[in-house]
């Protein structure tokens, strides 16, 4: 039997969701909660994926503390999973390198991948995002998704993107948190806050996934218009 998992991508890239079709006593990986829907042979089991202290990790960087195993118990079935935000869902296939993906954006994978978390300081604090990023190792299938579509691109060189965009990159990738050109004090301020003025420049060959829209953008246009209470 392969432990390669058949898989389909619907409705991208607005409103993607992930159909696993596991075979005859095959497992994946899938992050609490996603889960939409599964055949009655499928059995799910849930744990703290890599022991207590990595378990813990992943709750700090802003992901379930638990994960959860789906096995195909003696018979072929599918899984229907969904994300939590409405946007695109990639496959990547790991050969023995490192994927980085931003904290919220692990869907599935294989169980022979390690999934782990990765402290990036103030590097994670000026993009307006999570203070981690998860760290997938091994040799199998991951699944990871953003709001918005997915664009991948191929770096040699240097490429820059601004820092509220960046989805996921292989870590053959060498990159730094720089500052737009002439950005000024306030600038400063309202990039700390808000994700804008601040840059991350990638070096070296490898591919980058970026997000067509970008969350917090959203939520800034949307919050003018949230109820308020009256005095």
């Amino acid at each position: 039997m392969s432990n390669e998992i058949a898989y389909q991508i619907e409705h991208a890239p607005a409103y993607s969701s992930l159909i696993l079709s596991l075979q005859a006593n095959q497992t994946v990986l899938v992050e609490s909660g996603a889960m939409a829907a599964m055949d009655s042979c499928i059995k799910m089991t849930s744990k703290v994926k890599g022991g207590l202290m990595k378990g813990l990790g992943r709750m700090v960087s802003g992901e379930s503390l638990f994960m959860s195993e789906f096995t195909a118990e003696g018979k072929a079935g599918q899984l229907y999973v969904s994300p939590g935000v409405p946007g695109d869902i990639q496959h990547y296939h790991l050969k023995g390198n490192a994927l980085m993906i931003q904290s919220a954006g692990f869907v599935a994978s294989s169980t022979t991948v390690e999934i782990d978390t990765k402290f990036q300081g103030f590097k994670g604090f000026f993009s307006g995002e999570s203070l981690f990023l998860i760290r997938a190792t091994g040799t199998g299938s991951i699944w990871f998704s953003s709001y918005g579509g997915i664009v991948e691109i191929p770096v040699e060189g240097d490429y820059v993107v601004d820092t509220g965009y960046i989805v996921a990159f292989e870590d053959s990738l060498n990159y730094n948190v720089e500052m737009l050109g002439g950005l000024s004090f306030r600038g400063l301020r309202t990039g700390i806050l808000g994700g804008e003025g601040l840059v991350c420049r990638f070096r070296g060959r490898g591919r980058l996934w970026v997000q067509s829209r970008e969350l917090y953008s959203l939520i800034n246009f949307l919050n003018p218009f949230r109820p308020t209470k009256s005095n």
